[in-house]
C-alpha cells in the first residue's frame, strides 16, 4: 500500500530588493549550497526541492497555495537567508496547510574572523532573519517545527527527518479512506468514536460496508489466483505440515488465500488504504481473516479488530511514517502481564493479527481452533516479535478532543518458549516500569488496541501530534504517576481554554 515514490518537502529561502540583484543572486547560489547540504546527506526521506528565493508578498503567497495543491509536496522548509521582512509572510502562513519546518542555519559553518567584513555580515545575516520569520510565525500562530544548526551537521538531518516521517505520516491520514466490514464490538466503548470530527481534524474517511459485499468478491475469486499465493505463501513462510498441498488442511489455506484475494481487490478498487473486521459480524466468511490481514498490513494498510477504526487509521499513518526504515509496525493489544520473577512485562497480542514487519524470525504459517467467531480453524502466522526499542500508542475520543498516548518500551524475547500460544505476540519490558506504564495509561484514558512500532520514536510522534492539532501524553523512563497526572490536569485546562468560548 504504501507508495515507492520519496515525498517532497520544498525548500523556501527569505531574502529582499533591499541588498540589490548580484546579492540577490549569490542569495539563490547559497540558497542551493544549503539544499544539496541536506540531500547530499543522505538521511532524509524526502526529496528537498528546491524553489526561486522569494522576496515578496505575492510570490511567497502563490507559492505556499501551489505547495497546497501539489500532492506530491508533505511540508516545507523554510530559511531566511538574510533579512526578510516577516510582514511579506502573514499572508503565505495565513494560507498554508502542509506542516512547516523552520530551519535555522547558515551557509558558513565557521566564521573568516580575519576577512570578515561588512559585506559578509550583509550576506550573512540568518540570524538576523530567522528571528524576524520566528517572530511572526508566533504571532499569527503558526504550528511549526524549529532547527537549529549547521546544514551539514548529521543531529540536523536526523531532526529534519523525523519532521518528514511525520509530515509522510500526515500527508497519508490527510487522504486516507478506511472501510468498515460490519460495526464495531458490541457494548464496547473505546472502539467508539466521532467519525465526522476524525474527518475534520485528521482527514481520514470512515465508512461502513455490509461483510457479505466482501464475501462476493473472496466466493469469485479464480482458482489460478489462488493457487498463486499458496505458491508465494510456501516460498514466505513455514507452512505447517497440515496446510502443505495434499495435507489435510490444505483446503483452509486455500480458502485463506481466496480471503486474501477478495479483500484486496476491495481494497484497491476503492482506494482504501485502511480497514476493519469483527468477529461478531463475519457474514458468509468461513475463517475469520487472519493471514490475509497480516500480510496486508505488511504491504503497508491499516487494520483494526473489532471495528475499531481509529487504531486502522493511526496504523496506516505511522505506517507511512517508518517508509524505508527496515523495522515493523504492527497492530497490538496488551494482552496480559508477567509481574515477576525477573523484571515485569508485558505479553502483546491479539487472536491472528499482529503484522509479521515486526517478526524476529521466518514466520510459521499455522491453523489452529479459535474459540470465539463461530467459524472454521482460521489460518494465521505464528512469531515472536523481534527484540530491540520501540513505541507503543493508542488514539482515544474523550468526547471533546482526540489523544494520543504513547509508552516507550524495549521489545524483550520470551523468558520461556510458548509452545501452546499459537498467535504471533510480542514481550516488552515498558518504560519506566511495568507499575507506572499501566498506571499512567489507565489514568490517561488510553486504548486497549494500540500500534507498536519500532520503525518510528517519540520524537517523530510529537512531531505528528503537533501537525494533527492533537493532545499527545508520553509516558518515557522520566514518567512519575503524580507527574503525569498533573500533565493531564494542565493539558486539560489548555485545551479547555484553547477552544475559546
Amino acid at each position: 500500500m504504501s507508495s515507492a515514490a520519496k515525498p517532497q518537502v520544498w525548500f523556501l529561502t527569505g531574502s529582499q530588493h533591499l541588498y540589490g540583484e548580484s546579492t540577490l543572486h549569490q542569495v539563490a547560489r547559497q540558497s542551493e549550497q544549503i539544499q544539496r547540504m541536506l540531500t547530499d546527506a543522505g538521511g532524509i526521506s524526502a526529496e528537498i526541492v528546491w524553489r526561486p528565493v522569494l522576496t515578496d508578498a505575492g510570490a511567497i503567497r502563490q507559492v505556499l497555495g501551489d505547495a497546497n495543491a501539489d500532492p506530491s509536496c508533505v511540508g516545507v522548509i523554510a530559511w531566511m537567508h538574510t533579512f526578510s521582512p516577516a510582514k511579506m509572510w502573514i499572508t503565505g502562513l495565513d494560507v498554508l496547510r502542509k506542516p512547516l519546518l523552520h530551519l535555522h542555519t547558515q551557509l558558513n559553518e565557521a566564521l573568516p574572523w580575519e576577512s570578515i567584513d561588512m559585506d559578509f555580515m550583509n550576506l550573512n545575516q540568518a540570524a538576523h532573519g530567522d528571528r524576524e520569520f520566528g517572530y511572526i510565525q508566533t504571532r499569527i500562530g503558526v504550528t511549526r517545527k524549529t532547527v537549529a544548526g549547521h546544514a551539514s551537521d548529521p543531529e540536523v538531518a536526523r531532526r529534519i527527518d523525523e519532521w518528514v516521517r511525520a509530515a509522510a505520516g500526515h500527508h497519508h491520514l490527510r487522504h486516507l479512506r478506511l472501510a468498515r466490514f460490519g460495526d464495531n464490538m458490541r457494548d464496547v466503548a473505546v472502539t467508539e468514536g466521532d467519525k465526522v470530527e476524525a474527518e475534520l481534524r485528521f482527514g481520514v474517511s470512515v465508512n461502513t460496508y455490509g461483510v457479505n459485499d466482501l464475501v462476493a468478491l473472496v466466493d469469485a475469486v479464480p482458482d489460478g489466483e489462488v493457487d498463486l499465493l499458496v505458491a508465494d505463501y510456501a516460498e514466505s513462510y513455514a507452512l505447517a505440515p497440515e496446510l502443505e498441498r495434499g495435507g489435510e488442511r490444505h483446503d483452509s489455506l486455500r480458502y485463506a488465500a481466496r480471503i486474501e484475494a477478495g479483500l484486496r481487490r476491495f481494497l484497491r478498487e476503492g482506494g482504501f488504504g485502511a480497514f476493519t473486521t469483527n468477529f461478531q459480524d463475519l457474514g458468509g466468511l468461513r475463517q475469520l481473516p487472519g493471514l490475509a490481514v497480516q500480510r496486508l498490513m505488511a504491504d503497508g494498510y491499516g487494520f483494526g479488530g473489532e471495528g475499531d477504526w481509529k487504531t486502522s487509521a493511526l496504523l496506516a499513518a505511522v505506517k507511512a511514517m517508518g517508509t524505508g526504515t527496515g523495522r515493523g509496525t504492527s497492530f497490538m493489544e496488551d494482552y496480559t502481564y508477567h509481574f515477576g520473577p525477573g523484571t515485569p512485562k508485558v505479553l502483546g497480542a491479539h487472536m491472528l493479527e499482529v503484522c509479521p514487519t515486526i517478526a524476529a524470525d521466518r514466520p510459521s504459517c499455522e491453523i489452529h481452533q479459535l474459540s470465539i467467531g463461530d467459524r472454521e480453524d482460521p489460518v494465521r502466522l505464528v512469531f515472536d516479535a523481534a527484540p530491540g526499542p520501540a513505541v507503543v500508542i493508542g488514539l482515544a475520543d474523550l468526547g471533546e478532543r482526540f489523544r494520543l498516548v504513547a509508552n516507550e518500551i524495549t521489545v524483550v524475547p520470551p523468558d520461556e518458549p510458548l509452545p501452546n500460544l499459537p498467535v504471533a505476540r510480542a514481550v516488552w519490558e515498558p518504560a519506566p516500569s511495568l507499575g507506572t506504564s499501566a498506571e499512567c495509561w489507565l489514568t490517561a484514558g488510553g486504548p486497549h488496541h494500540t500500534v507498536l512500532t519500532q520503525s518510528v520514536g517519540s520524537a517523530v510522534l510529537h512531531d505528528f501530534a503537533q501537525m494533527v492539532g492533537t493532545e499527545l501524553v508520553l509516558i518515557d523512563e522520566n514518567t512519575t504517576t503524580a507527574g503525569f497526572a498533573d500533565r493531564l490536569r494542565w493539558n486539560q485546562a489548555y485545551h479547555r481554554l484553547a477552544r475559546g468560548l
